[in-house]
């Protein structure tokens, strides 16, 4: 336990960094709403008939009109490439870091085991996503109450679960990946990030390409699917939890293994 404290407690600065960022610009969008409302309508028909572009965000279902169609759309853009990045910032770090640092030999001269270091930097940095999605979202809660309007709670709750659970297969994948790296790493977790988010809006402009949503987690966080069918996609989910199982297990299984330098 003193190793998650030690872990949790380390990065705090970067933790209220990017969740008042993320905070605070869905809480702009949310305040913006009102004074916006009117105009929407008209924002929406402009872009049903941009083709392309308009499917890549799922515009082309969403009504900019109603809260959960702005809201998905501003914020849930925001939420999910904003938590993304950090989440995988949080994981890609955890273990190369040590290295990187020089501080490994010290850490491991105690008499605590390579596995248990293992899983208390995981769940260090699963409980940062956490407490980042829990002050987000009671956050973004107290906006819409503020500005008046009902609150849709199954929509916003399934689209911040679907958000949340993207964010936990992101950072498997990248404490996978930490346990080879031993210099710095942010770039690539960063890139990572990135990368499967832009996979996702190539799957939604072609057709062809739609299996890509098989490997982006972004797949399952299309906010107009979750609006139009109140449910998140159980393969896209499914497919998730292999991979995090996969992205686990090969650091755990590298990381015992390595040359500890």
């Amino acid at each position: 336990m003193a190793l998650i404290k030690h872990e949790v407690k380390q990065g705090m600065i970067s933790f209220w960094i990017w969740t008042i960022s993320v905070l605070s610009l869905m809480m702009i969008c949310i305040f913006l709403f009102p004074q916006m409302k009117d105009q929407m309508q008209d924002v929406t028909k402009v872009f049903a008939d941009m083709g392309s572009f308009t499917a890549a965000f799922g515009m082309d279902t969403l009504n900019f009109g109603t809260l959960i169609g702005f809201y998905g759309v501003e914020c849930g853009n925001i939420l999910g490439l904003g938590a993304a990045l950090y989440a995988s910032f949080c994981a890609v770090s955890i273990l190369s870091k040590e290295e990187k640092d020089h501080t490994a030999e010290f850490l491991l001269s105690h008499p605590i085991s390579r596995k248990q270091v293992l899983i208390q930097k995981l769940i260090a940095v699963w409980i940062q996503i956490v407490l980042l999605n829990v002050i987000v979202y009671f956050g973004s809660i107290l906006s819409i109450s503020l500005i008046g309007e009902e609150i849709p709670f199954k929509e916003i709750n399934l689209m911040h679960l679907s958000f949340f659970i993207m964010q936990i297969e992101l950072s498997c994948i990248c404490f996978g990946i930490s346990s080879f790296l031993s210099k710095g790493s942010i770039g690539i977790g960063l890139g990572l990030s990135i990368l499967m988010y832009f996979l996702n809006l190539i799957a939604n402009i072609s057709e062809s390409v739609e299996f890509l949503k098989y490997i982006t987690p972004f797949g399952y966080c299309e906010v107009s699917d979750i609006v139009e069918t109140l449910q998140l996609n159980g393969t896209y989910i499914g497919i998730g939890i292999v991979l995090s199982i996969i992205g686990i297990g090969i650091g755990f299984i590298h990381y015992c293994r390595k040359d500890i330098k």
